[in-house]
C-alpha cells in the first residue's frame, strides 16, 4: 500500500514509519523537520516541506498518489498551547485544513488522524470512553478537538473515510534502539526524569502534588511507543477493509502517578535525583487513563509493553545512545 505520512521524522511518526514499512508499505514522509530528524526516517522516502505550503502539499501528494493518508504533524506541548494559542489554531487546524483540501483534490479519502486524549478536559468518569463529553482545557486540546469535529462533517460529506486515534501519554523507544524521542527540549515527564538521571538537568520538578489522586499527583496511561505504532497499523488496516470512520482510545487502561514514575525512573536507573515540588501546569486536568476496548474489540490490537519499567528501560538505553551518538560528533 502506499502510504503519505505527515510528520514522519517526528517521534511517533517515525516508529509508525518503521511499523509500516517492516510490513513491505511504501511510504512518503512529508517532514518540516522543525521538531523530526532526518536519520529517523527508516523507510520509504522523506520531502521536506510544511504543511503550510498549500500549492507545494497537493503536488507532492499528486505526484505520490497515496491510498491512505497519515496525519502526524502538529505542535504538541500543552503548556506552550496555553501561552502561544494562535499558533496551535494555525499549525493544527489550518495546516490541517491544507492537507484535506489537497487530499480532496487529489481523491484520496482514506485517513489516520493522530488525536489526542486532551479532548476530553477532565472527564467526569476514569478510564474515559469515546462517548465522553469533549472538555477541553487548554488549546492545544481544542485545536485537536476542532479537527475531529471537521474529519466528521467530511465523512458525512462524501466517501472520506477516517479513524481519529485519541492518544493518552506515549514512552519509550525502539527496543533495538534505533529511534527514539529526541526533541530538542524535553517535556515529557519519562524523558524529563531520564535526562535529570544523566545529568543534563539538576533537577526534576512535580508540577501539583495536590491534585484528588491517591498521592496529590497527576495520574496518567502510558503507552509504549511501540504499541501505538502498533495501534496505527491496525487502524489503518480496519480502515482499509472497509469498516467506515471511527474515534478510537490508544491506551492500556491504567494509570500511574508522577510520582510513581518518578520512583520508577530511579529504579530503573538506578540514579537518586534531585525531585522538587511545584504549583500546578496551566492546563493540566488531576487524571487521564484510557478504555480502549473500542480498538481492542474492532482491530483486534494486543498490546506488547504493558509495563512501567519496561518503557522506562527502552527509554533509557535510548538517552544513553543518544549521548554516544552526541559524543561520536565531537
Amino acid at each position: 500500500m502506499k502510504i503519505f505520512v505527515t510528520g514522519g521524522a517526528g517521534y511517533i511518526g517515525s516508529h509508525v514509519v518503521k511499523a509500516l514499512g517492516s510490513k513491505g508499505h511504501e511510504i512518503l514522509v512529508y517532514d518540516n523537520l522543525s521538531t523530526g530528524h532526518l536519520w529517523a526516517v527508516l523507510y520509504g522516502r522523506l520531502i521536506q516541506g510544511d504543511l503550510s505550503d498549500a500549492a507545494f502539499l497537493e503536488d507532492t501528494i499528486a505526484a505520490f498518489q497515496p491510498e491512505a493518508v497519515i496525519h502526524f504533524a502538529a505542535s504538541i506541548q500543552v503548556e506552550e498551547s496555553v501561552r502561544e494559542p494562535l499558533k496551535y489554531y494555525r499549525n493544527n487546524v489550518a495546516n490541517t485544513l491544507n492537507l484535506l483540501e489537497a487530499m480532496n483534490h487529489c481523491g484520496i479519502c482514506n485517513l489516520i488522524y493522530s488525536s489526542t486524549a486532551a479532548v476530553y478536559g477532565i472527564p467526569e468518569t476514569i478510564p474515559v470512553s469515546e462517548i465522553a463529553p469533549l472538555c477541553p482545557i487548554n488549546p492545544y486540546g481544542v485545536s485537536k478537538a476542532m479537527v475531529e469535529s471537521i474529519l466528521k462533517d467530511l465523512a458525512k460529506s462524501g466517501s472520506f473515510s477516517y479513524i481519529a486515534l485519541r492518544y493518552f501519554n506515549v514512552a519509550g523507544a525502539d527496543p533495538e534502539g534505533l529511534i527514539g524521542q529526541a526533541y530538542a527540549e524535553a517535556t515529557h515527564l519519562i524523558t524529563r526524569s531520564l535526562k535529570t538521571a544523566k545529568g543534563e538537568y539538576d533537577r526534576l520538578s512535580i508540577y501539583g502534588t495536590d491534585y484528588p489522586t491517591p498521592d496529590g499527583s497527576c495520574i496518567r496511561d502510558y503507552i509504549h511507543v511501540n504499541d501505538l505504532a502498533d495501534a496505527h497499523v491496525a487502524a489503518l488496516e480496519h480502515l482499509m477493509a472497509g469498516n467506515g470512520s471511527e474515534i478510537m482510545n490508544c491506551g492500556y487502561g491504567h494509570g500511574f502517578s508522577v510520582k510513581e514514575v518518578v520512583a520508577a525512573a530511579k529504579h530503573v536507573t538506578g540514579i537518586d535525583f534531585t525531585v522538587v515540588e511545584t504549583g500546578h501546569r496551566a492546563g493540566d486536568p488531576p487524571a487521564l487513563v484510557a478504555n480502549s476496548s473500542r480498538l481492542r474489540n474492532k482491530t483486534g490490537w494486543t498490546p506488547r509493553y504493558d509495563d512501567l519499567e519496561l518503557i522506562i528501560r527502552t527509554a533509557w538505553e535510548w538517552e544513553k545512545r543518544l549521548s554516544q551518538m552526541a559524543t561520536s560528533r565531537k
